[in-house]
């Protein structure tokens, strides 16, 4: 089920647009902390590509190696990760946006080796 709704997520931009505005790179660190207790980084090397859908929206899709640095272990570990999402001015200063991340844990067996975290968002400019 999740393999074919992030198939269907990645191939949605490409239906939607014929142009690609452009490729990028996008290297990512997030770091994890309770209290003053330090567990873990996330190292995400991602490719991308980006572009617009109709006047008003946008779309981008990333991805490549990711790198798992825990706290007391000497070696990282490598998965892959990847990223797709949209964002949509509602009016000049309102734009809804919603992204799914995915992160492979130990293998590539989507349906077993899979986890996935949605987010969705308004922002309001001033």
């Amino acid at each position: 089920m999740i393999k074919s709704a992030l198939a269907a997520l990645a191939a949605l931009p490409f239906a939607a647009t014929s142009a690609l505005a452009g490729p990028y790179v996008n290297i990512e660190s997030n770091s994890g902390f309770v209290g003053n207790d330090y567990s873990s980084t996330l190292l995400e090397t991602h490719v991308g590509y980006e572009g617009p859908v109709g006047e008003s929206a946008g779309w981008y899709i990333q991805g490549g190696p990711a790198l798992s640095f825990e706290d007391g272990v000497d070696d990282s570990d490598t998965e892959l990760s990847g990223k797709v999402g949209i964002g949509v001015d509602v009016s000049e200063r309102v734009n809804v946006y919603g992204e799914v991340w995915a992160i492979t844990d130990g293998g590539i067996d989507f349906d077993e080796d899979l986890a996935a975290n949605v987010k969705v968002g308004v922002k309001y400019s001033f």
